[in-house]
Order: structure tokens, then sequence, then C-alpha cells
């Protein structure tokens, strides 16, 4: 069972360099954003395959606690890509 979380985790970093590089050289912002998105999700991996590494469960609140950060960061370029604001303020309508 050991041998196969290694494996697991050495294909999973490996894959977290080819999201880096996109993340850093990608032709279009889409493109980092996508990449940002999924080098998160591959943290994520890393942190359950050492917690099943390491027979623990602490580690999975640190793990939520990244997929909540991860998801507003998606949010928040998704939102400035299409408004070019992450937070709105409207002068006109306010109370």
């Amino acid at each position: 069972m050991t041998i196969i979380v290694v494996i697991a985790l050495i294909v999973v970093v490996v894959s977290m360099f080819g999201f880096l590089y996109r993340a850093v050289k990608g032709p279009s912002v889409a493109d980092r954003v996508v990449a940002l998105d999924a080098l998160g999700i591959s943290l994520m991996a890393v942190i359950a395959l050492f917690s099943i590494l390491l027979n623990t469960t602490h580690y999975i609140s640190i793990m939520m606690l990244l997929a909540i950060l991860s998801f507003l960061g998606t949010v928040s370029f998704a939102k400035f890509m299409d408004k070019g604001e992450i937070i709105e303020y409207d002068r006109h309508h306010r109370q």
C-alpha cells in the first residue's frame, strides 16, 4: 500500500511542475488562472497523500482551508477577468 501512495505522490508532484510551467508561461490570463486552480487542487492531493502515508487525519483541516482559499482565488481571478475589478463600488446607489 505504501509503494502505491509514494508512486501517486511522485506523479502528482511531476504534474505540479507542468501546472507551474503553464502558470508562468501561459499564453493567456485564462490559461494562467486554470493552471493556478489545478495547482491548488494538486497541492490538496499532495496533502491528502501525505495524510494517508503518515496514517493521520490532522492534515484534513489544512486541506479544507486550502480548498476554500483556492476557490476564493479562482472566483476572484474570474471576476477580475470578466469585469476588470474584484470589489464593485457604486457611488450613485449608496444610501
